[in-house]
């Protein structure tokens, strides 16, 4: 190879290099707005309806909340799995560290009605289908820290687009 052909890929070589860092650029924003801001989950399964659809919906989850310990009662959350550290669960947050919560057992246990503290740095979630739902009921309380983030809109289906409420029961 002459240096006359090594000028000819010098242009070639640069602009490689200069998408290649474009491209990382737009990676590590995308991964710092994922980590730190924001981010998308899919819903499944019957334990938050009807708040959200049996078949699953799209959702945006804003993870700002969750560092600046601003989440509130009747916030829907994306909370790492108590049970599988894999999963991420969508529920709604029912009490805060210090709150005093009263909650039914189970379905067949309709009549029966505890109550307890939720402990300091520890959240209460539960479905909103109260009858299909794995949730603090069976785990208890859960640790703050496995909160991911707060469930602030829903993007498909384009029939529910929108906000997600806070509803506090």
């Amino acid at each position: 190879m002459g240096l006359g052909n090594l000028k000819q890929l010098t242009p070639f070589v640069k602009e490689a290099f200069q998408q290649t860092l474009l491209v990382a650029k737009f990676l590590c924003g995308l991964h710092v707005t994922n980590t730190y801001l924001c981010t998308f989950a899919l819903t499944q399964g019957p334990s938050m309806l009807p708040t959200f659809n049996l078949t699953g919906d799209l959702v945006l989850a804003e993870r700002l909340s969750t560092r600046f310990e601003k989440m509130q009662r009747g916030d829907v959350v994306l909370v790492r799995s108590p049970e599988n550290p894999r999963k991420i669960v969508i529920k709604r947050l029912m009490g805060m560290g210090g709150d005093t919560v009263k909650y039914v057992a189970g379905p067949g246990n309709n009549d029966k009605e505890h109550t307890i503290v939720v402990p300091n740095g520890h959240v209460w979630i539960e479905g909103d289908n109260k009858f299909n739902t794995t949730d603090s009921r069976k785990f208890g309380p859960v640790p703050y820290g496995l909160v991911q983030g707060r469930v602030f809109w829903i993007v498909w289906p384009p029939e529910d687009f929108g906000s997600v409420g806070r509803e506090v029961q």
